[in-house]
């Protein structure tokens, strides 16, 4: 057993071995450590199936470090105090992170560690671990900085790591929700949390799904097989971005004779070129998950959301059969395809308007692939409260039409529909002979649908003829506008965007 003092490399939200850039820094004298803090559980944001995900990805992590040699240290707390007594107990002076952007919480506790760690004589050293770059100046170049960090060569998993005494007080098994305390939140048909898992989305998704990726991901039916389901293992880092997209060029090579796959493994490097682009801005501005991007908009809607038309929105019982669907359907499995997912956040704030701070928890509780950089920025966006993206307000009942044209899908997710006939199925209410037999199974429409939607819109393009709304805009712009095509606007091009005039009703394009 070597004498050398361990590095303490503390997992977070990169529960893998393979292309850990901070686990290949430390060195092979480590100490693998995860903290189950409680306290982060607690937050509105946080679920049980986010809690039952994660469990599974650390077990496959255990799996694996064991297999090097060196079992991972599990403890339950909080971070600062768990932190220094391994540090006491192992004689640790030096440690080893990735960087993190996650909610307003770890944020405030990554500061806490920092302090700790200064005050205590440990060097604390994070290691950038994907194209999110810290302390970015500006978005100039920030486009070559991370192609450069994609382009770099993936780094192996450690051979072996060198056994180190088992630590004692390490947890033998991890705790289950109600050891959490964490609600009941049943999600039968969520992603599965292992390693194994992650390897197999990936290999079906280069070698038979994503044929049809770029012309099926946007309806529900088509989208879940479709899609390449990586997000839950993008999410907690038991893949890096960087083994995706070099995996995904191999699999592009693979398929040159293909216009197909070649066609839907380039929309797909433009997707995760959107995730790097979105968590950026979180990185940049941690401000946005609970303030509006442009402040103009901080007294739109009411703060205090109506309660009624919350609880229907999130049960899927608000009488739109689209919307009741797709929501019914992320409740079941913790996932949803994109589109619906802009839906049913424009939904919610346009039609139903509700204060974003309100329906944005709701949403992410419900993902098991929550990634705040990614959900905080879509959840503004989709609201209209950036200032610097086209208004986009979804007609849910033409979305159905378009993406569940023969209600396969709304009648397996509302079952007590399933006596509609298929005139009326987008639009129960329309149905006259049998609105006795529905008013018991199913409800009316919470709002009138064309009436609060051109409400909305009335209030939203008001607000844009402010004086000063266009001189802030720019700034939003200029801060957070991407400076390559493929991923957010370009600065110019977001400030057109504001000026337009109307959507028409109708609009359904989404704005990417």
């Amino acid at each position: 057993m070597s004498q050398t003092p361990p590095v303490l490399v503390w997992f977070k939200r990169d529960l893998r071995i393979a292309d850990h850039p901070a686990l290949v820094a430390a060195g092979p004298y480590v100490l693998p450590v995860y903290i189950i803090e409680p306290d982060y559980w607690a937050l509105p944001d946080t679920s049980a199936r986010q809690w039952a995900f994660t469990a599974e990805a650390l077990d496959s992590l255990r799996c694996d470090l064991e297999a090097l040699g060196q079992p991972l240290i599990l403890r339950k707390g909080e971070a600062v105090t768990e932190l220094a007594r391994l540090c006491r107990a192992h004689g640790i002076t030096r440690m080893f992170s990735h960087e993190e952007t996650g909610n307003a919480w770890t944020y405030s506790r990554d500061r806490r560690v920092a302090d700790w760690a200064r005050g205590n004589g440990v060097e604390w050293r994070e290691v950038p671990q994907s194209g999110v770059v810290r302390r970015l100046p500006g978005r100039d170049g920030w486009q070559g900085l991370r192609t450069r960090f994609l382009r770099a060569p993936v780094l192996d998993a450690p051979q072996a790591l060198a056994p180190l005494a088992r630590d004692t007080s390490t947890l033998e098994r991890l705790p289950d929700a109600r050891g959490l305390r964490l609600r009941p939140d049943p999600c039968p048909h969520r992603q599965t949390g292992s390693r194994a898992a992650a390897e197999q989305a990936l290999a079906g998704f280069l070698t038979t799904r994503g044929a049809r990726y770029r012309v099926a991901m946007s309806s529900p039916l088509t989208a879940e097989r479709a899609c390449s389901r990586l997000s839950p293992y993008l999410a907690l880092g038991m893949m890096s971005v960087r083994q995706v997209e070099q995996t995904r060029a191999a699999a592009r090579a693979a398929h040159a004779g293909a216009p197909d796959w070649q066609a839907s493994l380039n929309s797909f490097a433009k997707r995760l070129a959107w995730r790097d682009h979105f968590i950026q801005k979180l990185e940049d501005e941690p401000e946005l998950e609970w303030r509006c991007l442009h402040p103009a908009h901080e007294t739109l809607r009411p703060r205090e959301s109506d309660a009624a038309r919350l609880r229907a929105w999130e049960l899927g019982e608000t009488g739109v059969p689209f919307v009741d669907a797709c929501m019914r359907y992320l409740r079941a499995t913790g996932w949803l395809n994109f589109r619906m997912r802009a839906m049913l956040m424009s939904f919610a704030s346009y039609h139903l308007w509700l204060d974003w701070r309100s329906t944005g928890p709701i949403l992410a509780r419900l993902f098991t692939d929550y990634e705040p950089g990614i959900h905080w920025s879509q959840v503004q966006m989709q609201s209209g409260t950036t200032g610097i993206n086209t208004i986009r307000i979804y007609n849910p009942v033409k979305q159905g039409h378009d993406q569940d044209p023969s209600g396969q899908f709304i009648r397996k997710w509302l079952p007590e529909l399933a006596h509609v006939p298929a005139a009326h199925l987008h639009r129960p209410w329309t149905w006259t002979e049998g609105a006795g037999a529905l008013q018991s199974r199913y409800p009316a429409p919470v709002v009138d649908l064309a009436q609060a939607g051109a409400a909305a819109r009335d209030a939203l393009w008001s607000l844009r003829q402010q004086a000063g709304f266009h001189d802030v805009a720019r700034a939003v712009a200029h801060k957070h506008g991407s400076r390559a095509s493929g991923n957010d606007r370009s600065s110019a091009a977001t400030i057109r965007a504001v000026r337009r005039k109307h959507a028409h009703p109708d609009q359904l394009s989404l704005d990417l």
